[in-house]
């Protein structure tokens, strides 16, 4: 049996997974299907070294997260640009961040996860990518704003 801490770090992995192919599929131009199985086949629970295991995590949120990205990807990048600076739109941030803001998106538009907890899961992920910059703050602000626009019924 999961313990409620063991859950929450199997969708904590799941996100960071999410994240890291959706960048993975922009940079190579691979299909959300060849990702998603690379993905699933060696990075879940797999490690790398001796005794070194890589967090086990949630394939069904990782695999909704993904199709959400894909499938609503004209939509959320539409909700990141509004939460952007005129002068920067989603095309022109980097492409960890426009993957993470994708992935975050995917929960926000079409997930039952509350916005808050979203917010928070997705400021942890720019963190563990950026743990010197201030790309938390600026994550934590875009995405506050997206998910007012996608769940305004939540504040």
């Amino acid at each position: 049996m999961t313990s409620a801490a063991e859950k929450r770090q199997m969708k904590s992995a799941a996100r960071l997974y999410a994240v890291q192919a959706l960048f993975q599929m922009e940079q190579s131009g691979q299909s959300v299907d060849a990702v998603r199985r690379e993905f699933e086949d060696w990075r879940f629970g797999i490690g790398y070294e001796e005794g070194e295991d890589l967090a086990e995590g949630d394939v069904d949120l990782f695999r909704a997260t993904l199709e959400g990205a894909v499938n609503w990807q004209a939509k959320i990048d539409q909700m990141t640009d509004r939460a952007l600076v005129a002068k920067w739109p989603i095309d022109r941030i980097d492409p960890t961040l426009r993957a993470l803001f994708r992935a975050a998106g995917a929960e926000l538009v079409g997930g039952k996860t509350p916005p808050k907890v979203v917010i928070t899961e997705y400021v942890d992920v720019a963190k563990a990518f950026f743990p010197e910059g201030r790309e938390p703050k600026f994550v934590n602000a875009v995405l506050d704003h997206m998910a007012r626009e996608a769940k305004p019924e939540a504040f």
